[in-house]
């Protein structure tokens, strides 16, 4: 196995520093091909379910299945993650996501699709992604190493959004060309990217974490160290707020774009793509000034706040998607710094069940934020998002609690629970 040495952090020669090792190379590239892929669908899902109901209550609703499934069982997915093989892990659960692609955009060729097709191929989705997010999120350290975790969490986060700016604009052009079906069909086949990635992966370089071995109470034992550690539980719960009330744009946005600003099928594609670039130089930010902690978790979500509640107001889609880059860049810096932040924190045993409850609360806590926004919603968009800026206000005051009473990590320095061997 490889070694890495300590890196500085804020030179352009570091911000980049992770590309170097080319198991991560290979894996992120895979990982942003598969994920343009993966929002397209997304899209074309939000707009599918509108085509079938006119309902955005029939929206949160298929959004809530997806996500039901991540709420009941990423935590206990995050203890599978710490007891096995990462890498096996994440190509069974990929390639699985495949078919299912596969299946939904075979029904929608022939139009077969109804609704409640839709709602049980998004819990099939539900129960992948409880596997899918942790192994990914605790499988970077084991690609990089310790010294360059977080810029490799920062760079993953960013790729992650080339999906999600360039997965609607595709969505986009093909809605309005080929048809819905297709967006299906191209996720299912943008998988190969990522499938191949972790297939000819060199396992030599890897940084592997032993497996936990199996015992009682594993699951207990992972929530009551993150309940002991400042810098997982104060990003745990700020997450916990936004996941619910704020990301929800897969409900907001549809009937934002359709409704508030009266467009087409394809405005709400310029919406989440305006979201998608700013979280695109949201990361490129990350990467160029890096550093965790409350204090820019605390200034992320304000910002985070201050956005969102200007683009509840915005009077026209030009300003709403100038508006939403805003929202992007703000949402990326929280999501990338808190991402960091308790992966460096975390203890290597622990890191598949701290970033099982990462997920639980980002992606995990959607079945309630979709219902409820997609209620909110039905009576005015705006107000849906309203309730979005208000979330990231009462989070950024968690932070400042829980910023006073607990330890920082910033730059290269150190913090009151000291980083992992």
């Amino acid at each position: 196995m490889a070694t890495t040495k300590p890196l500085e952090t804020g030179t352009i020669a570091t911000t980049f520093a992770a590309f170097a090792i080319p198991n991560f190379r290979r894996f992120v590239v895979g990982q942003a091909v598969s994920l343009v892929g993966s929002w397209t669908e997304t899209v074309a899902e939000a707009v599918l379910v509108l085509q079938l109901t006119n309902s955005a209550v029939a929206v949160g609703f298929v959004t809530a299945m997806r996500y039901l499934p991540v709420l009941l069982l990423t935590p206990y997915a995050g203890v599978i993650v710490d007891r096995g093989n990462k890498r096996y892990l994440l190509m069974a659960a990929e390639t699985c996501l495949a078919l299912l692609s596969l299946t939904f955009g075979l029904l929608a060729l022939v139009h077969a699709v109804t609704l409640w097709s839709i709602v049980l191929i998004a819990l099939g989705f539900g129960v992948l992604t409880a596997v899918d997010n942790p192994a990914r999120q605790a499988f970077i350290p084991e690609m990089v190493g310790k010294p360059l975790i977080r810029n490799a969490v920062t760079l993953n986060s960013t790729f992650v959004n080339v999906g999600r700016a360039v997965g609607p604009l595709v969505a986009a052009v093909l809605i309005t060309t080929v048809g819905t079906a297709w967006c299906f069909l191209i996720n299912a086949a943008s998988f190969i990217a990522v499938l191949y990635a972790l297939a000819t992966m060199d396992v030599r370089t890897l940084y592997p974490v032993p497996p936990v071995q199996r015992d009682k109470g594993q699951l207990l034992q992972g929530f009551r160290y993150a309940l002991t550690i400042p810098e997982i539980i104060g990003p745990v719960a700020m997450m916990a707020l936004i996941g619910t009330f704020t990301y929800e744009f897969e409900v907001s946005l549809p009937l934002f774009a359709h409704v508030s600003l009266a467009g087409a099928d394809a405005t709400y594609s310029w919406l989440i793509g305006a979201f998608g670039l700013g979280s695109v130089i949201g990361g490129l930010y990350c990467m160029w000034r890096p550093e965790t902690g409350m204090p820019r978790l605390v200034r992320a979500v304000a910002l985070y706040a201050i956005a969102m509640l200007a683009t509840a107001l915005a009077p026209t889609l030009p300003v709403a998607v100038a508006l939403l880059v805003v929202v992007g860049l703000a949402s990326i810096t929280f999501i990338t710094t808190g991402n960091s932040t308790i992966q460096l924190a975390s203890r290597p045993e622990y890191r598949g069940r701290v970033t099982g409850l990462w997920s639980t609360a980002f992606v995990g806590s959607t079945p309630f934020g979709a219902l409820i926004i997609g209620f909110i919603d039905a009576y005015n968009p705006r107000v849906a998002l309203l309730v979005g800026a208000l979330a990231c206000a009462v989070a950024a005051l968690v932070g400042l609690r829980l910023g006073r009473s607990g330890g920082l990590v910033r730059g290269g320095g150190s913090s009151r629970t000291s980083v992992p061997d």
